[in-house]
């Protein structure tokens, strides 16, 4: 039986805007399994992001627990890396640098990492090169071998390639489905991105917002690499696109990327 990486147990979470309590958790548990891509999908606002940061270890439940393997989550861990929209790249800082942030060891065994972290992404020849010197697609795979380079069990995504172009998006997703294969990686993944969450997921869950809950599960029985342009996949997307229905969420366009 495969192991639980990641369990979420009845998890709550409000915050205080001025004088009233918002909830924006609600009973919400879910869990990832080792080797596995789990997506959160969802509409801006549902507490996609929150339930993220909430794994990763810099908020925590009001009620409920948090789990990575077996221990309960209590602050940011090494073995838990989020990887975010932006990339967050030092521009004073070289790739070879930036991707050496953060890990351990002495120079030459970091040296090490970051090398083999920057050729596994396909940037062996850049590590020299700054940010700013880069399209925005190279600097987000820097981004990635940043977090690979530092060995985690579990890498958290939140919307990691939404700012890109199509075709580096496309590009960017292949090489993380090559990437997690090949390193067994588990991965939660956050995103409103239909297309995204059927090409790149073994499960999603499917919140609805105020507060936000987990409305649907469910499971993509697709090999991977998977053809967008297949109708299995089709299958999949449209599925989709009824549960946000009947989830109360409206269908709007950006869910038709």
């Amino acid at each position: 039986m495969v192991k639980s990486i990641i369990q979420v147990e009845h998890a709550y979470k409000s915050f205080k805007q001025k004088e009233r309590t918002q909830q924006v958790l609600k009973d919400i548990s879910i869990d990832v399994k080792e080797g596995e891509v789990v997506t959160l999908l969802g509409e801006s606002g549902c507490g996609k992001s929150t339930l993220l940061n909430m794994v990763g270890g810099f908020v925590f439940p009001d009620k409920g627990e948090v789990l990575i393997d077996d221990a309960k989550v209590s602050k940011p861990q090494r073995n838990c890396i989020i990887l975010f929209q932006q990339h967050n790249l030092l521009p004073w800082k070289n790739v070879l640098d930036n991707v050496e942030l953060g890990l351990q060891g002495n120079k030459k065994k970091q040296q090490q990492l970051a090398e083999e972290a920057l050729s596994f992404v396909g940037l062996g020849e850049y590590l020299q090169s700054y940010p700013h010197e880069l399209s925005g697609g190279m600097q987000q795979r820097v981004a990635i071998a940043r977090a690979f380079a530092m060995k985690p069990e579990v890498i958290l995504m939140d919307e990691p390639f939404a700012a890109l172009d199509t075709f580096n998006r496309y590009y960017l997703q292949d090489e993380l489905v090559r990437l997690q294969k090949q390193e067994a990686l588990s991965i939660l993944l956050v995103t409103h991105d239909i297309d995204e969450a059927v090409y790149l997921s073994d499960r999603i869950y499917i919140m609805s917002a105020n507060p936000g809950e987990i409305f649907e599960e469910i499971h993509i029985d697709l090999p991977k690499p998977r053809n967008r342009s297949h109708q299995n996949f089709h299958h999949y997307r449209s599925k989709l696109m009824e549960q946000f229905k009947l989830s109360g969420l409206e269908k709007k366009p950006e869910y038709y990327i």
